[in-house]
């Protein structure tokens, strides 16, 4: 084998490591960041030709140069119009969106070779990431700026000593040399020679011009250092380019960064001013809204429509960099819901959605141009708002004149610096429906301005004791009102004042006792009490009174015995008293003729008393989790029930006479499946049957 062939086939000496490939990078990287300094000059200039060649960076420095003829006009009238339309939150908005210039129009009716494709768009996204985190990276340090101040002067003081040694020496260069030399005075005669140096002048007038040349180096580096110390170079203002561009978000620079800037300045200007859109926020958010659009087209959304509870046509978005302005093609949509997006900005087109009645806002700072708060105030019907941050509270809400249902989810209490306060809602002149899921330790007043006009108030308090309730008293619009888990230990008298009130719930608060419940027949028209989630012990006597009642819910609750009087409320359709100590159900339920619904699961129950089945009307049983053994024939007088559940009681067997529900099938019958064979097998075909 040839000599020159072993060689390429010897094995690299040297200590292995066994790291992996991961492992490399991130030594390379960390060397990268430590050692290899002029590795970020390279980084840069390789990125500034990126940004240069562009085609991102040629159309932003196009059309914000090129204003519309709408903007020309703008400049004409003077600022005072301007001033005057927006106000003080829109136009800080108009400010900050140095782009404005490059308006939709023009991207739709400029040629189709100046508009990004979704390819050309990915790269100058990737590029704007790379700059973000290269200038992150470089602007920690100075290194780059230090080692050339150092290179610098040391040139400087190379080019004097150079100077200074060479001027002092170059007169000695002469024509004629003398020498002495005794050793050769007994051969010649003499000891001291004078001789003829032929390359003298030629020497001489090298060195003169060596010395020129030097001085021109010299003058370089005097100029370098002049340059260095009489100017900031590790600052760097972009103002001119700012001034040019119209870009007004476009960031200085310092330290290493701005060094870099500045020595390609001293190559070519028109570098750091195209470079510039990949430091501008705003460039970046029309960019990545540009991506936006390429993705979500206007059938890509028509997918994710669907009928929301309020039976609206709705579109959902999650989690999205930003709004695309697709949606306002959406002629049809009715209900925008936003969740867990940033740098939401609704434009004028908004307006293009007529039937927009519905917009939630969940964890999204939104901000809003002139023309899309016109359309808002007047179009909106239910606002949804879930926030964490007081920038996450829309401020125009307040001035929604026509909004009907207004949704705040968030810290709104008033006692703390920190917690955002409600602003007046005097405004809201058609406001019905206000919810609020916060930390109240009082009504706020803001709610008392809509007094006249509020017909349902929803407080869910998570937990913060409500003490102050007398504002509730000048609410006699209320016909619903929900306090829940506010920590009530008693309920509130100032409910008793709300004469209009049809709905009262009280769910998850620490109720013991409801003696306090006397006062509800001042409340003639109340028809549903929600006394759930409680620690209840008895139901007083005079319950008796609420005659009007219609719907009671007294589940997950301590109650051990019924007292007779409940079922003196004949007019009661819907009965709730499970997860209770139940032990005995009296008779005089069978009062209650009216009755649809009655649960009782998760209680102590034996057995039922036969009275319960002469309520004819019952549509839903639950007897489920309970002590019962035994299931009385007179099931068949239930010939409405369509829901029977049975599940998790001591029942062997059921009656064939459940055959006399008619309405009942299988799948609204809840019991084991063993104890559903024991019925004869045309009952079980019967229920089969759907």
């Amino acid at each position: 084998m040839p000599s020159n062939a072993s060689d390429v086939l010897r094995e690299m000496r040297g200590m292995k490591t066994n790291l992996d490939l991961q492992q490399y990078s991130f030594i390379n990287q960390m060397c990268y960041e430590k050692a290899l300094h002029c590795s970020k000059i390279e980084h840069f200039i390789s990125m500034l030709g990126k940004c240069f060649d562009s085609p991102w960076t040629t159309r932003a420095l196009s059309e914000v140069s090129g204003e519309n003829p709408e903007e020309k006009d703008q400049k004409k009238s003077g600022t005072s119009r301007s001033n005057t339309a927006l106000s003080p939150e829109e136009s800080s908005l108009e400010k900050t969106q140095s782009l404005r210039s490059i308006p939709e129009k023009i991207v739709v009716d400029k040629p189709s070779a100046s508009v990004l494709d979704k390819k050309e768009g990915e790269q100058a996204k990737a590029l704007f990431e790379k700059v973000k985190k290269f200038r992150l990276h470089v602007e920690e340090g100075d290194i780059l700026y230090l080692m050339y101040v150092r290179q610098t002067v040391f040139k400087v003081l190379k080019f004097l000593v150079i100077i200074a040694y060479n001027s002092f020496l170059v007169n000695k260069v002469q024509n004629k040399v003398c020498c002495e030399v005794k050793e050769i005075r007994d051969v010649t005669g003499y000891t001291v020679f004078e001789c003829n140096h032929t390359m003298a002048h030629l020497f001489s007038k090298l060195s003169y011009c060596y010395l020129c040349l030097v001085a021109v180096y010299g003058l370089t580096s005097l100029y370098t250092s002049y340059w260095l110390f009489y100017r900031s170079l590790k600052e760097y203002s972009f103002e001119y380019v700012r001034q040019e561009t119209g870009i007004n978000d476009i960031p200085d620079v310092k330290n290493d960064f701005a060094f870099m800037l500045h020595m390609i300045d001293q190559y070519d200007p028109l570098y750091s001013k195209r470079f510039a859109v990949f430091l501008s926020e705003v460039s970046e958010n029309k960019l990545k809204q540009l991506n936006l659009n390429h993705e979500w087209t206007p059938e890509k959304l028509r997918q994710r429509l669907q009928t929301n509870p309020n039976n609206r046509l709705e579109l959902q978005l999650f989690m999205l960099p930003g709004l695309p302005d697709t949606v306002f093609e959406l002629s049809e949509l009715q209900s925008l819901k936003l969740e867990l997006i940033n740098n939401v900005i609704i434009p004028a087109s908004i307006s293009q959605l007529e039937d927009l009645q519905e917009l939630s806002l969940y964890q999204c700072a939104l901000k809003l141009h002139t023309s899309a708060t016109s359309f808002l105030k007047e179009n909106l019907k239910v606002l949804c708002v879930k926030f964490d941050d007081n920038r996450e509270l829309p401020h125009w809400m307040y001035i929604l004149r026509n909004l009907e249902e207004l949704y705040l989810s968030g810290s709104l209490s008033a006692d703390s610096s920190k917690n955002i306060v409600l602003e007046s809602l005097r405004e809201l002149k058609c406001l019905k429906t206000l919810y609020l899921k916060s930390n109240l330790t009082k009504i706020p007043q803001s709610i008392v301005d809509v007094s006249s006009h509020l017909q349902r108030l929803y407080l869910h308090n998570d937990g913060t004791k409500l003490v102050m309730l007398n504002n509730l008293k000048k609410m006699t619009s209320l016909i619903e009102l929900e306090l829940v888990r506010c920590d009530l230990e008693r309920i509130p008298h100032a409910i008793f004042s709300l004469t209009n009130l049809q709905e009262l719930d009280l769910k998850e608060n620490n109720l013991r006792s409801i003696e306090e419940i006397v006062s509800f027949q001042h409340l003639r028209k109340l028809i549903c009490l929600k006394l759930w989630h409680n620690g209840i012990m008895y139901i007083p006597e005079h319950i008796k009174k609420l005659s009007s009642l219609e719907r009671l819910y007294f589940s997950h609750n301590k109650i051990e015995i019924l007292p007779s009087h409940l079922f003196l409320c004949n007019k009661l359709r819907y009965l709730d008293l499970s997860n209770n100590d139940i032990r005995f159900i009296p008779p005089e339920i069978g009062v209650l003729q009216s009755l649809q619904y009655f649960s009782v699961t998760c209680n102590k129950l034996e057995n039922l008393p036969d009275e319960l089945f002469f309520c004819k009307k019952l549509k839903t049983l639950k007897l489920g989790k309970n002590s019962l053994s035994i299931l009385s024939p007179k099931i068949s007088y239930l010939t409405l029930l369509t829901h029977l559940e049975l599940k998790g009681n001591h029942f062997e067997f059921l009656p064939q006479e459940i055959g006399g529900c008619r309405a009942l099938k299988r799948s609204g019958l809840l019991v084991e499946e063993t104890v559903f064979e024991t019925l004869p097998s045309d009952v079980r075909d019967q229920m089969k049957a759907e």
